[in-house]
């Protein structure tokens, strides 16, 4: 080793902000893992669960079929009806339109409940504060007992003793 090494010469300060700018830099590459401690998601449990829907858990199942319907009622009445001697965007082309998308809606909302009892309720975030933010605004929409995964920590989402909406560890 050269003596402007040992003694703290030039190359030996280039050499550690080098080094200490790498460490600074994985450092902060990573996303922190939250601690395994209950989290406060609000004080109110009214709402939980309870949005407007097919009574799915707030899992969008209905609006995502409405939309599905709404989309078939647009289509279908753009086009010519598929019944003779019916008037195309007459009162029956519209009763058509109408009986044939809501047995699609009809059959989406049984597919998506299907599916909603064969998957798992699992919500993931990147970390705490994104989580406990969006279930804030999205109270409504998450059923009791949901597991909510934040940055690879599993919590559930649950009512404590206390009445309190929580997120506590699994």
């Amino acid at each position: 080793m050269s003596p402007s090494v040992r003694h703290g010469g030039p190359g030996s300060c280039a050499g550690a902000f080098f080094v200490l700018a790498v460490m600074m830099a994985a450092a902060c590459g990573h996303t922190q893992r939250p601690e395994r401690k209950t989290y406060v998601v609000s004080e109110d449990v009214r709402g939980v669960g309870r949005a407007e829907g097919a009574g799915t858990g707030g899992s969008g199942a209905e609006a995502y079929c409405g939309e599905l319907q709404k989309q078939c009622f647009q289509k279908c009445w753009r086009r010519k009806p598929t019944v003779q001697d019916m008037e195309k965007h007459s009162e029956s082309h519209h009763r058509l339109c109408t009986s044939q998308c809501l047995e699609a809606f009809m059959k989406c909302l049984k597919e998506q409940e299907a599916l909603e009892q064969g998957a798992k309720r699992e919500l993931h975030f990147p970390d705490m504060a994104v989580a406990l933010e969006w279930l804030r605004e999205h109270k409504s929409e998450v059923a009791l007992g949901t597991v909510v995964v934040v940055a690879g920590v599993a919590f559930a989402f649950v009512v404590a003793p206390a009445g309190l909406l929580v997120l506590s560890p699994i």
